[in-house]
């Protein structure tokens, strides 16, 4: 069955399904009808045995038998179908008229059916004259094989339909399912053709059967969400041979250079320190990619401790206090609240957004912290004020080597993989980071479950 199309497993089940339908309707009319006849038979059986009892009236001895034999025959000749015989007390015969094959054995009370190889009869035994113990005892013989002829003839009916039905439900189902899975072998066919170069196709839903309809849509979403992530896959691509290029060609170029004659100790030093520099650089950017990596596969599991996030941010507040002193910038923290987490990531999200919202802050602005504990989980912001992030950025901001301000030249410590970094901390931990800005007021908000 395995090996089977849908098309013959739909069929083969609609000819089973209609097979046992037909077997099962032929199999109880073949029993009603059998019931039937019995119940005419006994009918039958039951008036001529009123007519035999009429006839034989006050008959106990074989004298009295022998009187009424005459009048007897002469009944029985004008049923052909029937014989009799009748038995004393003492178990004596005392006439018989039925076929050997018949078996009609006075101990047999009731109705009785026998079956031959040419003939079948309906036996029924009683006493002649119920209220007399002195009464002989009646055997009835009716020949049935008519009956029985009717019913086989019935039975092979039943047969011949069941077969023909089947084979005619077979056909009629793989016609039925071949023209109704023709949505299906649609949906094949496109699903045959699409390759990286042909993502954007898509199936139509216009004359989709419902049964189909939300299978459709749920391939189509496939198909979107593989489009984007081919195109994701192919700028990430883009952006980290960019981002690899500039100081590889750095290091090849100031290799190169120092090579072309010789120098001095101190040169070959200063040209190592550079080259070193360089590598740091590619280095972090490379272990900034594994982790990327490893969170968006969901192997980053955080550790669970419990943290006064008010100790962490001054923490590291105080750590960036230097540089904010330098460029005249205030820092500041308002709220406590308290949560389950890893100390070492959460650090790291509060780094990065400290670093970003003090690299474009203007002097004598200021970055503020806020920290808000509710029922539902806790809230974290950052803002700065600044020359702020265009509206068409926003959406962009935490995608991996991204610049809000392509035009700013940054030193290559800042890859943009910062915010892309925070946001997989955040969602590590459950919760979800967002961004707004207007008026040049930047604000970086973390949503975090306690």
């Amino acid at each position: 069955m395995n090996r089977l199309s849908l098309r013959s497993r739909l069929a083969l089940l609609f000819a089973a399904c209609t097979a046992v339908v037909s077997l099962t309707a032929g199999i109880l009319f073949n029993h009603a009808s059998a019931t039937h006849f019995v119940e005419l038979d006994q009918q039958l059986l039951d008036t001529r045995l009123a007519n035999l009892r009429s006839t034989l009236q006050g008959v106990e001895t074989l004298d009295a038998f022998n009187d009424r034999k005459t009048h007897l025959i002469a009944d029985l000749n004008h049923q052909p179908d029937l014989t009799l015989r009748i038995d004393s007390v003492e178990g004596l015969t005392w006439f018989d008229s039925t076929p050997p094959f018949s078996q009609a054995r006075p101990e047999d009370t009731g109705l009785h059916t026998r079956h031959g190889d040419q003939a079948a009869y309906r036996i029924f035994s009683t006493t002649l004259q119920p209220d007399s113990a002195h009464s002989p005892r009646i055997t009835l013989v009716l020949d049935i094989t008519h009956h029985q002829h009717f019913l086989q003839r019935m039975q092979h009916l039943i047969w011949l339909t069941v077969g023909l039905s089947a084979l005619a439900t077979a056909l009629l189902g793989a016609w039925a399912t071949r023209s109704g899975l023709k949505p299906l072998h649609r949906m094949s066919k496109v699903a045959a053709g699409v390759s990286a170069s042909s993502l954007t196709t898509r199936l139509p839903e216009e004359g989709m059967p419902r049964e189909l309809a939300e299978l459709t849509r749920t391939f189509n979403a496939m198909l979107a969400r593989l489009d984007d992530g081919f195109q994701r896959l192919s700028a990430f691509s883009a952006d980290i041979a960019h981002e690899l290029r500039t100081p590889l060609s750095n290091l090849l170029t100031h290799t190169q250079v120092t090579l072309t004659r010789p120098r001095s100790l101190e040169d070959y030093r200063e040209a190592l320190a550079g080259n070193l520099e360089e590598l740091q650089g590619m280095a972090q950017m490379v272990n900034d990619m594994l982790f990327l990596a490893k969170a968006e596969h969901g192997l980053l599991i955080p550790a669970r401790e419990r943290l006064k996030l008010e100790d962490e941010v001054d923490a590291v507040l105080e750590f960036f206090a230097p540089l904010a002193e330098d460029n005249r910038i205030e820092l500041s923290r308002q709220g406590q609240a308290t949560m389950n987490g890893d100390r070492t990531l959460l650090r790291r999200v509060l780094s990065n957004l400290l670093d970003n919202a003090l690299r474009f802050t203007h002097p004598d602005g200021y970055v503020r912290i806020d920290l808000q504990a509710s029922a539902s989980g806790i809230s974290l912001s950052v803002e700065n004020k600044g020359a702020g992030i265009a509206p068409e950025a926003l959406p962009r901001l935490f995608d991996r080597f991204y610049r809000a301000d392509p035009a700013r030249q940054e030193s290559s410590e800042h890859a943009g993989l910062g915010l892309a970094i925070t946001r997989s901390i955040i969602q590590a931990h459950g919760g979800s980071i967002g961004c707004e800005s207007s008026e040049g007021v930047t604000r970086f908000r973390v949503e975090l479950p306690r």
